[in-house]
């Protein structure tokens, strides 16, 4: 699944650690779901999309042939 979450962290000159840490998750978390090795659970990606204003849709991009 794809994310971007990168892209926004970015866009709002906000640090991993500080994203991991406003998460309650480690910096690597953060960097595995930047990635695309970690998809995040239900209740990360809420907090993820609260974080950033924006809906969970608009954050996660769901694929059809990751079926």
């Amino acid at each position: 699944m794809k994310n971007r979450i990168q892209e926004l962290r970015k866009d709002q000159h906000i640090t991993q650690a500080d994203l991991a840490n406003h998460l309650q998750v480690s910096r690597q978390t953060v960097i595995s779901l930047e990635q695309g090795r970690y998809n995040a659970s239900l209740i990360l990606a809420h907090k993820i999309a609260e974080f950033f204003n924006q809906s969970i849709e608009d954050i996660f991009i769901f694929e059809e042939e990751e079926q």
